[in-house]
């Protein structure tokens, strides 16, 4: 009875418009993150019912949401949108392995935790991530509306509401860039990074104004229709994240102003999303079906205000623009870092081209991945030929350093902290200089200066310093000192290269370049005169050429693709220290490929092989089999079922087999077998499979936040040898 009573005071202001003219109905949506799902159900009870709305204007995901309702898409299509559409991932700017540059595939992904640096001081993010591939997706979605600028011209007049960072106030955005509106508008604090708009710095709007009646209002409506998806302040014991505490502190004076806006209202509806949060984004599904339940409450309210718009327009819907345009000419306007080469040799798009906004904004997607540019906006302009011109506006990131800081343990390197510190553009447009300092048991660096030119030719400079200390089996020891059963191996090895480097499609790098290497082994288990004996402690002045490929979807727990590294390397001359050197090349490569048997169950194969062209007289550039290390450098390849370095010869060949389960989300289950042959020649006769070494393992994988956390059972059938192998984090 009370909800009768409820519904005909609604209806009382209905019936006293239908005496007069046909009234203006508005439609006012609030902000309140994944909860603002419930929007789509009352717009799809909108428009079974009929009405045709005057005027939208919104907040946050209102805003989002409203503002796809104003260009014509109905709330059925929007529900298909949000279904497919992954948010965690859009959210987080998340992009595949297949999107990074090269050079991140080889020399990045061993570091979770990022600090930009600014003028010598370190700093933190402004959000969790630039809102690059959320923009993205809006461009998709926005279409064929992209070139009005006043949103009163949209199908249905809109406007949304963002908050200016400096003044603390609301700010109505009803005309510009409707992508960069909506962008600006859901700006939610620590989520997303502000937004430039108008010279105004802008985040979300229900900061400000979560529920924009009185805007609305001003608009010269005659009823509003308010949808409040707003919660309400949570105990202490649920306050467990930043993003909860953080969304509270925002709740009060938001509450507050929201409850004054209310009472203005024609019509309240408040769907029961009391126990969603803002980031429940995983729930859509249940939460739009509590929209669709709020809704049916008044549909008899609906039903009655649209049988008083005598005049109601039919209203054509839209569909999501996937046709391919031709282009005819590229712009882009961008700031003195990096060149156009290298811009558009990043994006991959050429005049001539046809491409859809879907390919757009996988392109955008490369030079995003490049962590170069807080926000790249684009316009398709139609042309009187129906070519269209292709204007990007890029905005590069002014924290051009950042500070990484990686962990990592190993039974060879031992402990050890990797910090990164990373410089772009530190000397020229296009570069990046890297360098990794690990500090620990084994100190270490790695410096990687590379200049990218785009579709041309780039440059790069490296220089290594690698120690280790290893107590094993080392092969060419033992052999001439059968009684001893494990040598202590000091390697030291200081590499410095120069090279040249082309990239196709970022998954092949070819290059060729020259090298210095200085290299010092000895051990102290052989002495002479109590003094190590050095088995190595020579320069060599070398030239080397390789082919990479990479398409694997993850550099570690690979479920799919393929990857390649073959080497040709020219030893050409040296300093000798045995005085028995003589100018020799080995090559030496890695094919493997992985593919998903199930959902769960991974497959991965890799083969090795080395070869080297006229004897290798030092012994020290020998191929050392054994040990699992993913890091080894030189000559050392890893083998399960081995001691480091207690397989050698001047030739070899290996495949390795890996089943990989995941039983539990980032909790893996592997079996490996692998299988090698080493002699003067491998391939001196048929037989490759003469004289083949075996080892196996089982092993435990947790894929964490510090990076692999590995324990395996190790061993070998051709000998009673077992091992325990652990490692902790990325590989470095």
């Amino acid at each position: 009875m009370k909800s009768k009573v409820f519904l005909l005071i609604l209806m009382f202001p209905l019936f006293v418009f239908g005496q007069q003219k046909q009234p203006k109905i508005g439609l006012v949506l609030s902000g309140g993150g994944a909860k603002g799902f419930a929007h789509i159900g009352v717009l799809k009870e909108i428009d079974a019912a009929g009405i045709q709305l005057d005027y939208i204007g919104g907040t946050s995901m209102g805003a989002i949401v409203g503002g796809l309702y104003a260009l014509g898409y109905s709330g059925i299509e929007i529900e298909k949108i949000v279904k497919n559409t992954d948010f965690m991932s859009l959210l987080r700017d998340k992009l595949p392995r297949s999107s990074s540059p090269f050079f991140d595939k080889e020399n990045a992904e061993k570091t979770k935790l990022t600090l930009p640096v600014s003028k010598g001081k370190l700093g933190l993010p402004k959000g969790i991530s630039k809102g690059q591939n959320v923009l993205n997706l809006l461009y998709e979605l926005i279409g064929s509306s992209e070139e009005i600028e006043d949103f009163s011209r949209l199908t249905i007049p809109f406007f949304c509401i963002a908050t200016d960072v400096e003044t603390g106030k609301g700010v109505m955005i009803e005309s510009g860039s409707l992508p960069a509106a909506l962008r600006a508008s859901g700006s939610f604090p620590t989520l997303l990074n502000p937004v430039v708009l108008n010279d105004k710095l802008l985040v979300d709007g229900g900061i400000a104004n979560n529920f924009p009646v009185t805007f609305m209002k001003s608009k010269g409506i005659d009823i509003v229709i308010g949808v409040d998806v707003e919660g309400k302040l949570i105990d202490r014991d649920k306050l467990t994240s930043a993003i909860a505490i953080l969304n509270q502190i925002v709740s009060y004076q938001m509450y507050d102003q929201s409850k004054e806006e209310k009472e203005k209202l024609d019509v309240y509806l408040h769907p029961e999303i009391f126990n969603y949060t803002v980031v429940d984004f995983d729930k859509k599904d249940e939460i739009i079906e509590k929209g669709e339940i709020e809704a049916k409450k008044f549909r008899e309210v609906f039903k009655e205000l649209a049988a008083k718009q005598i005049n109601n327009k039919k209203r054509t819907f839209l569909k999501i623009d996937t046709q391919k345009k031709y282009i005819s000419k590229i712009d882009v306007k961008r700031s003195e870092n990096y060149t156009i080469a290298y811009v558009l040799g990043k994006l991959d798009i050429r005049e001539g081209d046809s491409i859809s906004r879907q390919e757009i904004t996988k392109r955008i997607g490369l030079l995003s991945a490049t962590k170069n540019y807080d926000r790249i906006d684009y316009a398709l302009i139609k042309q009187r030929d129906n070519s269209y011109h292709l204007n990007f506006i890029i905005k590069e990131s002014i924290e051009n350093a950042t500070l990484s800081l990686g962990a990592h343990y190993d039974d060879l390197y031992k402990s050890g902290v990797l910090v990164n510190y990373s410089h772009k553009h530190a000397f020229f447009s296009n570069d990046l200089l890297s360098l990794d300092l690990v500090l620990g048991d084994n100190l270490r660096y790695d410096l990687n200066y590379f200049v990218d030119n785009g579709f041309y030719l780039s440059v790069g400079f490296k220089s290594r310093y690698n120690h280790f200390r290893a107590n094993s089996k080392y092969g060419p020891i033992i052999s001439q000192f059968p009684n001893i059963s494990s040598v202590n191996i000091k390697y030291t090895d200081i590499t410095n290269q120069l090279y040249l480097q082309t990239t196709f499609d970022r998954k092949f790098a070819l290059g060729l370049g020259v090298e210095h290497k200085y290299l010092k082994a000895s051990t102290e288990t052989i002495t002479n005169n109590n003094n190590e004996t050095n088995i190595d402690n020579s320069e060599y002045y070398n030239a080397f050429a390789y082919l990479k490929l990479d398409t694997y979807d993850k550099k570690y727990f690979v479920t799919k693709g393929y990857f390649a590294d073959l080497n040709l390397k020219w030893y050409l001359n040296s300093t000798d220290f045995n005085n028995n050197f003589k100018s020799f090349a080995q090559a030496q490569g890695t094919l493997g490929f992985a593919t998903p048997l199930s959902d769960k169950i991974t497959f991965q194969n890799t083969n090795e092989a080395g070869f080297t062209f006229n004897t290798n007289e030092t012994g020290i550039f020998e191929f050392y089999l054994g040990g699992y290390n993913q890091n080894f450098i030189n000559t050392f390849v890893p083998f399960y079922g081995y001691d480091f370095g207690e397989l050698s010869d001047v030739s070899f060949l290996k495949t390795e087999f890996h089943l990989r389960y995941a039983f539990l989300d980032k909790h893996y289950a592997s079996f490996i077998a692998n299988y090698a042959r080493l002699d003067n020649n491998v391939f001196k006769d048929i037989d490759i499979f003469k004289d083949i070494k075996s080892g196996y393992a089982l092993g435990y994988s947790f894929d964490s936040l510090i990076g692999p956390i590995e324990l395996k059972y190790s061993w070998s059938p051709d000998h009673r040898d077992r091992y325990w192998l652990f490692n902790l984090g990325f590989w470095f």
